[in-house]
């Protein structure tokens, strides 16, 4: 019997396939989505080298405290920069779900997962508003550098909550309103208060902060007691 609320990885990649060809196109992939070299150039400017320095991608990991045999789902996965640390981390028993809108980033991770022969990550191809994860699957839903593009974020961070197992979090990182050497123009980033303001709105606490990051907030939620 299918435990209830876990989504089978060949019904997912059916509704990849299905949905690749309707796939609406994330904002901030640069103006011409449908262009491949456009596509590639932003994944390259995603895994530049010099990108761990800042993002300190190992050092998050190990601070969402993950174990082995659980669900991670990779919100905005893009080409996996998150998906494949995660998939380590969950490693024996433990799945990733790497959810994206855009087919292009989904197949570029695709060709990640098979060159490092990774088995656990399972591509989602998802709605601007609703990540298509069913209820109950994940135990940390990460979100990295993604929440200022979804078209409405309380109902997104309501919609991801019902998708948490018991005792799930919602994890943000995104860059602090404040010029910084890295990240987005100042007029597309949500401030941490306001963030913060609108996950109360969601039905969410935050559980931490941790402080490492140079230029983004990490947040920590959980579900609001009652």
């Amino acid at each position: 019997m299918r435990r209830a609320g876990r989504i089978a990885p060949a019904l997912v990649l059916a509704a990849v396939s299905a949905l690749a060809q309707h796939a609406p196109s994330q904002p901030g992939h640069g103006e011409r989505h449908g262009n491949p070299a456009d596509l590639d150039a932003y994944i390259a400017s995603m895994e530049e080298p010099g990108r761990a320095a800042w993002q300190r991608p190992d050092e998050v990991v190990s601070a969402l405290g993950l174990g082995k045999g659980q669900t991670a789902c990779d919100i905005g996965s893009g080409p996996g920069y998150f998906s494949l640390r995660l998939a380590r981390a969950v490693a024996p028993g433990g799945r990733v779900y790497a959810v994206d809108v855009e087919a292009g980033m989904l197949e570029a991770l695709r060709q990640r997962i098979e060159a490092a022969g990774v088995v656990n990550i399972t591509p989602v191809l998802s709605l601007p508003g609703d990540p298509l994860l069913g209820e109950g699957l994940c135990d940390v839903a990460l979100i990295v550098n993604t929440y200022h593009h979804f078209p409405d974020p309380p109902a997104y961070l309501a919609r991801l909550q019902r998708s948490l197992r018991q005792g799930g979090r919602i994890v943000n990182i995104d860059f602090e309103k404040r010029e910084t050497p890295h990240g987005p123009p100042l007029a597309r980033r949500i401030a941490r208060e306001d963030f913060i303001a609108q996950a109360r709105r969601a039905g969410l606490e935050v559980a931490a902060e941790p402080a490492f990051l140079p230029y983004q907030y990490f947040v920590v939620l959980k579900p609001a007691a009652n």
